[in-house]
């Protein structure tokens, strides 16, 4: 069968001979996206576009009625001494009253001396209230209230004044997700940097990586603000994007440029090695992309907008990068030829050895080549282990008090009000839609809610109700039993939705009551998660097992793939519930166990590590593969294939650990939980996958690796190697490269 057309290569081959317009091309596209990007506007969620089933009607209802719940927002007014019936208690509260109402932004502010908003103890007391105008845009105006609650509070020295609600938890939130993100930037460049600078010894060869990974990044985010026009995205995607861009992006460059040495270490010129490396490299970077992307694509079938703009984000992003890496990465080595290794630093003079077959393995892959079967059973055991606590996992949608730092001001007053008024903080919102809100039957409908709701102990007062006339519409804030989120409030949204209501406001069948808030929220959003996994999941296992059965003709190889790098993301599972969940081990990565994980983490992981564990997977077996296409040995050609490309893996997978580990330092709960389930996933792929287990199990499977069944003969025939002459021995190697003899077994671009 004739060998197919190789892309990459020609690609490769293109922009070496047209230097000028793949550079200045893609620098036009990245500013010209940029532009682009800024003058349109990054269009975010809206809170209905998060919602889904019953929680997201009751979003829908409101919307299509063009109504916007004022956002709202809580006073606690607390004192260890003062209780609420003394007169200096009675002052702080009205001065807090005061204080809001002064600001001219406040609206139904409740006054607890008439609502008896006070907890059992009586040193508390909440004042709650509505901000006026647009909630989207109140957590960008509820600074003055803050500022004024604060003034007021140094005037009470014997009583404390805490805030927290929708928009002072959004603004807490959007602070530390503009902080993170910034220290994000300026900790992951310097690190990758770093790494770089280890890697190539040489500061412009270190550096061109990371230019290319920083201009796809920005490219991406130009792109993403075009698209978000018709999908909207979370205010955390561009976190997402910068993560994923910087890490496939390096990696990318990293595989081209090493190959590139490798061959000019071999005695190749320069015009035949980066030939080789668009033809081999080249390849595997645009395999491991589009694999990426189509598992990117994965998260379409969550049936989530948030996931749909994740996924629109980090494809535009691993896109963008690989037609860098193919094209403008390319035209630059073409222009700087040996130059690309100006800048050596002392100490750091790195050697390129060319790896040839027959060449003594080192001590760890000759120890696993001498006993792959109990390689194999002690690396399956251990990430086995790993992945064990994963079977105790709890996911949900974590509140603002959880996402944020534990010794954030306002994730603090979340927890004291949660405590002294259990339920509160995130009462069930019911959206009671009826044909005439103000008759006499709609009237006793809600008063019968109210009576046999708090008779049945499921929901606590205050009880509060917002009637919207001209809509027929009435809004009522119902606070639930137990703490907002646990099993007691669970149970109590259960009877809410299937008893309650059902006897109450919805007795008369044209009536609607869906029931929105917090915890109904994250319970729709868990359970349409929980629907769409197993879809999400079959769709990137199956499209993967198709792009490596077309890559290498070979079911077995993509059914191996498959299985370890579910052990990889088994893995990860295993650690972040450990950490996260259980608490074990969480002061090391600065944090306090909330007791759960983030609801869409275990699919977004899934994922992405799917996606980036194929990167290392391509890479490897490309190079076994090539091997073994020139007739070597299946034992060989592995040993030769890890061999060669463990020094490249190790660096790439370094890299990537250490931008998933600067996000993992972060202070949102949600970055610490995705950094650190991410670094320790590539950590085992990059170090014990690849480097114990798939040695392990392609010599226990032997010439099998290599099976194709007749009935998919048809498939092409793709090449991994490069048709190239034996190096010409008058092209001395560039400065700093070991020179080899080129022999029979050299199997540099053979």
């Amino acid at each position: 069968m004739a060998r197919q057309r190789n892309l990459a290569a020609s690609l490769g081959a293109w922009s070496a001979r047209h230097r000028k317009t793949a550079l200045f091309g893609w620098l036009f596209a990245v500013i010209a996206l940029t532009v682009l990007g800024g003058l349109t506007g990054q269009k975010s969620l809206t809170e209905a576009d998060y919602g889904t089933g019953e929680s997201g009607r009751a979003a829908r209802v409101l919307v299509d009625a063009g109504i916007k719940t004022p956002a709202p927002e809580m006073i606690l007014v607390h004192s260890d001494r003062l209780a609420a019936e003394d007169p200096e208690f009675k002052k702080a509260v009205a001065a807090a009253i005061a204080a809001v109402d002064g600001t001219g932004l406040a609206q139904n502010i409740g006054d607890p001396y008439e609502t008896g908003a006070f907890s059992e103890d009586k040193h508390d007391a909440l004042v709650q209230f509505a901000v006026k105008g647009d909630p989207d845009t109140a957590a960008d105006r509820i600074q003055p209230v803050v500022d004024a609650l604060a003034k007021a509070d140094e005037a009470h020295t014997d009583v404390t004044f805490g805030q927290y609600g929708a928009a002072s938890g959004l603004k807490g939130i959007n602070d530390s997700l503009g902080e993170d993100f910034t220290r994000a930037e300026f900790t992951a460049v310097p690190v990758a940097l770093g790494i770089l600078l280890v890697v190539f010894g040489a500061l412009l060869s270190a550096v061109l990586p990371l230019v290319l990974a920083i201009t796809a990044c920005v490219a991406a985010m130009g792109l993403l603000a075009l698209s978000s026009q018709l999908v909207p995205v979370d205010a955390m995607t561009n976190s997402v994007l910068l993560l994923m861009g910087l890490a496939v992006g390096v990696d990318y460059c990293l595989f081209y440029l090493r190959r590139e040495r490798e061959e000019r270490a071999a005695g190749r010129d320069r015009e035949s090695a980066l030939r080789i490396a668009a033809a081999t490299s080249g390849r595997s970077v645009l395999i491991s992309g589009l694999t990426v992307a189509v598992a990117m694509a994965g998260m379409f079938l969550s049936g989530l907008t948030v996931f749909e703009g994740f996924a629109i984000a980090t494809i535009e992003v691993v896109l963008i990068a690989v037609l860098g890496s193919m094209t403008v990465l390319p035209a630059v080595m073409a222009m700087l030829g040996d130059k690309i290794d100006a800048g050596r630093i002392p100490g750091l003079r790195r050697k390129t050895r060319v790896r040839t077959v027959g060449e003594k393995p080192g001590r760890l892959l000759g120890a696993v080549l001498k006993a792959p079967a109990l390689s194999a059973v002690l690396g399956f055991a251990f990430l086995l282990a790993l992945a064990a606590p994963a079977l105790s996992m709890k996911t949900e949608k974590l509140g603002f008090d959880q996402l944020l730092p534990a010794d954030n001001v306002t994730a603090q007053t979340a927890r004291r009000i949660e405590k002294a008024f259990p339920g509160a903080p995130a009462p069930a919102q019911i959206v009671f839609k009826t044909g005439n809100v103000t008759s006499a039957e709609a009237t006793g409908a809600i008063a019968s809610f109210k009576e046999q709701a708090l008779a049945s102990g499921h929901v606590k007062n205050p009880i509060e109700m917002t009637v919207h006339k001209d809509e027929n519409i009435a809004v009522i804030n119902a606070p639930l039993a137990g703490d907002g989120r646990n099993a007691t409030s669970v149970r109590a949204l259960e009877q809410l939705r299937d008893v309650i209501i059902p006897a109450t406001l919805e007795k008369d069948g044209s009536n609607q009551a869906p029931v929105g808030g917090d915890l109904a929220f994250s319970t729709d959003y868990n359970d349409q998660l929980k629907s769409s996994i197993l879809p999400v999941f079959a769709f990137v296992m199956g499209i993967s097992f198709l792009l490596m059965l077309l890559c290498f003709r070979s079911p077995v190889i993509a059914i191996t793939s498959i299985i370890l790098n579910l052990l990889s993301v088994a893995a990860a599972y295993g650690v972040m519930t450990a950490v996260f969940q259980k608490g074990w081990g969480d002061e090391l990565v600065g944090t306090t166990a909330v007791g759960a994980i983030e609801s869409w983490m275990p699919l977004f992981v899934f994922v992405v590590l799917f996606g980036l564990s194929m990167d290392y997977h391509v890479f490897v077996v490309s190079r076994i593969r090539e091997a073994y296409d020139q007739g070597v040995g299946n034992r060989a050609a592995v040993a030769h294939g890890v061999r060669s490309t463990a020094g490249v893996v190790t660096s790439a997978g370094l890299i990537m650990v250490a931008v998933f580990a600067v996000f993992g330092t972060l202070s949102m709960q949600d970055f610490k939980q995705l950094g650190v389930g991410l670094a320790i996933a590539v950590l085992l792929d990059a170090t014990l996958v690849r480097a114990v287990l798939l040695p392990a199990v392609m010599v226990l499977l032997g010439r099998s690796n290599w099976w194709l069944p007749s009935w998919l003969k048809w498939l092409p025939e793709l090449s991994h190697g490069a048709d190239e002459p034996a190096p010409v021995r008058q092209h001395a190697a560039p400065a700093g490269h070991r020179r080899t003899e080129p022999s029979q077994h050299t199997l540099a671009g053979r």
